[in-house]
């Protein structure tokens, strides 16, 4: 039920599958890098409160992971999640055991009003993108393209192996077309998936391309990759990946960028370079919030600085239960405010057939300003 823990071609080169330079990486040196930076964290930063009032109601979404967010046209933002409890909320706290659960949803805000999007009908509600047989997809990191009109979501499909609790695997990417206005599925395109990469953990537009980072999910070890595609479509253009030295078009030359990163992490413009936000995935249920520094969007990355530390983990944190565990923060550039990061983390159980009934307020995004502050 949680999630896993456990581009243009540059030149006729990379047409035939060619490392090309990266003539347009960062430069090696920039400020950012060159600060040494702590973190003033103040938890419980807004959206975590509308988004708890709404899931008190019981009249919609009352909880997911994932906890990604688009801004839209209207004021509008798009949240997306990846498994997802509908309403009812008993007036305990509780959840009944009969209440919906889908694998992938969208809560869309105005102001403060928030309203919940699903596939099916308000009697029999769906995922947004159907389960294919034997399996379910999950969202990942989405972005608008075609002048705002659509919404893309990367869609990781999962299948099962067998009749057990963790009888599945990852299976495949794909890219989720969505319609703005009416949230309609449009498309579902295969994406590239034949390195073992799960194109997913997060987008970044800059300088003409959408940067599209990856996680290789060793189980025990994760490793971030690093891919790119010119302009904001991911199924128009041919895909580049990063080989440590520059660009080709073989996606099994994609080179490990950094080991660590959780299945779902950010990378965004800070200051003059860069900032990587992620679950500390080199520690067994962390609850390490850390980030990292770079000049250029494909690393390296340096300088690790704890921004948080996630207060519900295990048996000594707030609720108690050695089964709480928390995942897959990152940041949300276009709601921060000021200097401040804002970071989301998600929180569930081990046992969550048990915990995510008895008390909805476990499975609900939290939501962290980080401040970065410059120190001698």
């Amino acid at each position: 039920m949680f999630r896993p823990l456990v581009a243009v071609v540059a030149s006729s080169l990379t047409a035939v599958g060619l490392t090309v330079p990266a003539a347009s990486a960062s430069p090696s040196s920039c400020g950012v890098v060159g600060t040494n930076w702590t973190a003033q964290a103040q938890p419980h930063a807004p959206p975590e409160g509308l988004l708890n009032a709404y899931s008190n109601t019981g009249k919609g979404w009352t909880g997911a992971d994932s906890t990604y967010s688009v801004p839209l046209s209207g004021g509008r933002t798009a949240w997306i999640f990846s498994d997802t409890f509908l309403g009812p909320v008993n007036p305990d706290g509780s959840r009944p055991t009969t209440t919906p659960f889908i694998n992938n949803s969208f809560v869309i805000q105005k102001g403060q009003n928030l309203k919940t999007v699903t596939g099916g009908t308000a009697a029999n509600p769906t995922a947004l993108v159907p389960p294919p047989s034997n399996g379910w997809y999950w969202f990942g990191a989405a972005q608008t393209s075609h002048a705002g009109r659509d919404l893309d979501v990367v869609a990781l499909r999962f299948e099962k192996t067998g009749p057990g609790q963790w009888d599945w695997r990852w299976a495949s990417n794909y890219l989720a077309r969505f319609d703005t206005k009416t949230f309609k599925l449009r498309s579902l395109t295969p994406i590239p998936s034949a390195a073992n990469v799960q194109w997913s953990g997060w987008l970044l537009r800059d300088r003409g391309y959408t940067y599209v980072y990856g996680v290789e999910d060793l189980g025990g070890s994760k490793y971030q990759h690093v891919a790119r595609v010119r302009g904001d479509d991911l199924t128009a253009k041919p895909w580049e990946y990063w080989t440590g030295s520059g660009w080709s078009s073989d996606e099994t030359a994609s080179a490990r960028v950094l080991e660590g990163v959780a299945n779902e992490h950010s990378v965004t413009r800070f200051n003059d370079g860069y900032v990587l936000v992620t679950h500390d995935t080199k520690e067994l249920f962390s609850k390490r919030v850390l980030g990292y520094f770079s000049c250029s969007p494909t690393g390296p990355w340096v300088k690790p600085v704890e921004l948080y530390q996630t207060p519900e983990t295990g048996a000594a944190g707030s609720y108690g239960n050695g089964n709480i565990i928390t995942y897959n923060s990152h940041d949300h550039p276009d709601l921060r405010r000021g200097n401040s990061l804002l970071v989301s983390y998600n929180v569930n159980s081990l046992d969550a057939n048990t915990d995510l009934y008895a008390d909805v307020s476990i499975y609900r995004p939290r939501f962290v300003a980080v401040t970065l502050v410059a120190t001698p």
